[in-house]
C-alpha cells in the first residue's frame, strides 16, 4: 500500500474495498456521526474541551471495525489525509443512500 496512490480519486475506490465488512461500515457510520456532534456541540457551546474526544470517537469506532470485524489495517496508517476525507465521503454517502451499508 505504501505510496500507491497519487490522487483521491485514485484512493478512495481501494478506501472502499478496506470497509467491506457491514458492522465494521456502521461502526465508521456512528464514529464520524459522534465527531460531527461533538465539533457541533464544541462550536454552539464555546466548550473547546469537547474536542479532545473528537479523535477519540473517530479512531475508536473506526479502529474496532477494522481490527475486530474487517481482519485489515486502517489505511490510515499509511495515508492519513486521504482516508480522513474518505471517511467523510463514505459518511455523507451512506447518509444519503448513494452507497450501501452493504457492500
Amino acid at each position: 500500500m505504501k505510496n500507491r496512490f497519487k490522487t483521491f480519486k485514485e484512493f478512495y475506490p481501494y478506501y472502499l474495498s478496506q470497509h467491506s465488512n457491514l458492522t465494521c461500515r456502521v461502526l465508521h457510520f456512528i464514529g464520524t456521526s459522534i465527531v460531527i456532534a461533538l465539533v457541533f456541540i464544541a462550536l454552539i457551546t464555546f466548550n473547546l474541551k469537547l474536542l479532545f474526544f473528537v479523535p477519540l470517537a473517530g479512531y475508536g469506532f473506526a479502529w474496532i471495525g477494522h481490527f475486530a470485524f474487517e481482519k485489515n489495517k486502517p489505511a490510515t496508517f499509511v495515508y492519513p489525509l486521504y482516508s480522513l476525507a474518505s471517511d467523510f465521503k463514505m459518511f455523507f454517502e451512506l447518509l444519503t443512500l448513494k452507497l450501501s451499508f452493504k457492500s
